[in-house]
């Protein structure tokens, strides 16, 4: 795990540590959304952004391109730090996450409804159980398209993430769809990144 960005959190070290995940590609007016939700429940939100994705390739803008947009999407918010991770699953990157913060940490990732439903029902077959990554960490999940139902034997671990708006159909994929097509797209990506996405993606 490499740090990018160092958030300076109220509390040190911190006791809950929100970890977002994702592509950013761009990043949203929803990841920002989800990270500021999440900061009634931890104490410093880390956007994780992986050297390399288990399912996909790169494509779109450049690991530094987005590195850049996150960095000014999240000026301001002392918080929030930005990390790159060697593995691209939660639980490569929980685990890198505990040689920087310890066992004492807690660790909560962020998610919306239809990315928890994805973790919930993958075939884990010869890996490590879903159960048993969730004795490592926990998951704050948003409502997004409807609400998570998460199974008895496992709401222990998932938490209702409140978002005081509807982000439903706010997506990387829908900003870039936008700016192909050249429809209004500015208002789905954080003021500070508007001009670095329009200059990346134009």
């Amino acid at each position: 795990m490499e740090f990018l960005h160092r958030a300076q959190p109220v509390v040190k070290p911190p006791a809950r540590i929100g970890v977002l995940a994702g592509a950013f590609n761009p990043p949203t007016v929803a990841h920002m959304a989800l990270a500021e939700a999440a900061l009634t429940h931890v104490d410093e939100v880390v956007f994780v952004l992986p050297a390399a994705f288990p399912h996909k390739p790169y494509e779109g803008a450049a690991f530094d391109q987005r590195v850049a947009m996150l960095r000014a999407a999240i000026a301001g918010q002392p918080a929030f730090s930005i990390a790159t991770s060697h593995g691209g699953l939660f639980r490569d990157i929980a685990r890198e996450l505990r040689d920087v913060y310890g066992r004492d940490g807690k660790l909560s990732f962020l998610c919306g409804r239809d990315a928890a439903e994805r973790i919930i029902s993958w075939d884990y077959a010869g890996e490590t159980s879903l159960e048993e990554m969730l004795r490592e960490f926990d998951l704050l999940v948003a409502e997004r398209r409807g609400e998570l139902e998460p199974p008895l034997h496992l709401r222990h671990a998932i938490e209702r993430l409140y978002l005081p708006a509807n982000f439903d159909f706010v997506s990387s994929t829908e900003v870039r769809g936008r700016i192909a097509r050249k429809e209004l797209w500015e208002h789905l990506v954080p003021e500070g990144a508007r001009a670095l996405a329009a200059a990346i993606y134009r």
